[in-house]
């Protein structure tokens, strides 16, 4: 089968068993020792990525795409299996920095790898943490516009390596909020980033910001 042709759903979990820290590649457990605002020593245990590029103040970035289109503007998505939740999740697309590269660089190149979408970025954001009670992993959110009309946004070459397996879609940015809840319901996991953009959206509606 090609890869052309697999679903992230048609991907599962097999066996899961502890894994000893010296063979771990991309985390590692940490234990820290702290002090509370009132001065008592507490230790708090968590996990670190082993890969950030030295020097390099983020780990990866997370991308919206915009795709600039004539019936409106859609952002663009994709669907990944993870194994950590057995489950397909509907993603921005995303990756890891290079030593020496910047956010934006970073965008551009995983948003063409990935998708095979050539964008230009209009804005970075501040450096967020995705779940700081429980690692240090943090990016910057960059947003990238897409023009249609070019023709290498026509046919599409995304650079996906051997062990990567993803669909690529877009939506109507209108319909984010509506679309993840559909997605959920059909069994897929949303991503907390792509959960956020539309709960965004879905109060900037409610309050007419």
């Amino acid at each position: 089968m090609s890869k052309s042709n697999c679903k992230a759903s048609d991907a599962k979990v097999v066996s899961t068993e502890p894994l000893m820290i010296k063979d771990a590649r991309w985390t590692k457990l940490v234990l820290t020792t702290y002090k509370d605002p009132l001065g008592k020593q507490r230790t708090w245990e968590h996990a670190e990525r082993a890969t950030r590029p030295k020097g390099s103040p983020i780990d990866g970035v997370g991308i919206v795409a915009i795709l600039q289109k004539d019936s409106g503007p859609e952002l663009l998505l994709q669907k990944q299996f993870r194994p950590p939740v057995d489950k397909a999740v509907i993603e921005i697309p995303a990756g890891l920095v290079d030593a020496g590269e910047s956010a934006a660089e970073s965008a551009v190149r995983e948003l063409r790898e990935e998708t095979g979408y050539h964008g230009e970025v209009s804005e970075v954001s501040p450096i967020m943490f995705n779940d700081p009670g429980f690692c240090n992993t943090n990016l910057n959110v960059v947003h990238v516009t897409v023009d249609m009309s070019l023709p290498e946004n026509q046919t599409l070459k995304p650079e996906l390596e051997e062990n990567e397996f993803i669909e690529v879609f877009s939506l109507p940015l209108k319909n984010l909020y509506a679309e993840c809840k559909r997605f959920e319901n059909e069994g897929y996991a949303i991503d907390a980033r792509v959960g956020t953009l539309a709960e965004g959206i879905e109060l900037a509606k409610r309050w007419k910001l």
